[in-house]
């Protein structure tokens, strides 16, 4: 697919993918740049008071490019239950769509001039009954940025989702470790920088600190993000 795009993949799930390509999207933004955001299946529904249904991941993507009306856009198929999208689809009674997920990808080839997809679960996630989302990158051919969580047992997760994507000869830019909870005391944190980069020979592209709404850490974290040159791992040749 001839896409000019970046692909946010995660370690497992819960890793912050819908945090970090939301700010990259909103970083883009203002700096001017038309940017689209899409994500192929989302499942986990919350239900608002109304008695409508809401998803988050949905939600904060389109926040981040001024994109509610068009919510559709950022994503076709969602699902009610917190489980694999062919899994909660099943349950429903319906089942994951996989020209449909390419097509409304291609939609923001010309509404964009750069597309963040954001993955779902592990990069060995189921995404249709037949497919992972490893096979939907393997087809949309955008460069990875892996996002993994910032303490103990990343080392292990990071290696082997970097291995997996290597096994399928996708390109990797790098890796986002985000600390999720906060983890006082654990040593493993200063150290898994540098395990990933040799280990892995991969880069890790930034380290953000658990962050609360409204908390300094919020804005050292997006000053970080603002300093990595998304544009141009868009445009390397891996």
């Amino acid at each position: 697919m001839d896409l000019n795009g970046l692909f946010f993949v995660g370690t497992d799930t819960d890793v912050g993918k819908t945090f970090v390509t939301s700010q990259v999207a909103r970083i883009l933004s203002q700096s001017g740049h038309r940017v689209g955001v899409y994500k192929p299946a989302c499942s986990g529904a919350a239900v608002l008071e109304d008695g409508q249904s809401a998803w988050h991941d949905v939600d904060m993507l389109a926040s981040a490019i001024d994109a509610e009306d068009i919510k559709d856009r950022v994503c076709g198929q969602c699902f009610q239950a917190a489980l694999a999208p062919p899994v909660a689809a099943r349950l429903e009674g319906s089942a994951v769509e996989w020209q449909p997920m390419l097509d409304g990808l291609s939609w923001w080839r010309d509404n964009a001039d750069i597309t963040l997809v954001e993955g779902v679960g592990g990069v060995l996630c189921p995404l249709t009954e037949d497919q992972s989302i490893a096979d939907f990158a393997e087809k949309i051919q955008l460069p990875l940025v892996i996002i993994a969580h910032l303490g103990l047992g990343t080392i292990n997760h990071t290696l082997l989702t970097i291995e997996a994507a290597r096994r399928r000869r996708l390109p990797i830019c790098g890796v986002i470790l985000n600390q999720t909870s906060p983890h006082d005391g654990d040593l493993s944190c200063s150290t898994n920088q540098s395990e990933i980069e040799r280990r892995g020979n991969a880069q890790v592209l930034g380290i953000l600190e658990y962050a609360p709404s409204g908390s300094s850490a919020a804005l050292r974290n997006e000053e970080a993000l603002a300093k990595i040159d998304w544009l141009g791992m868009t445009r390397a040749a891996f």
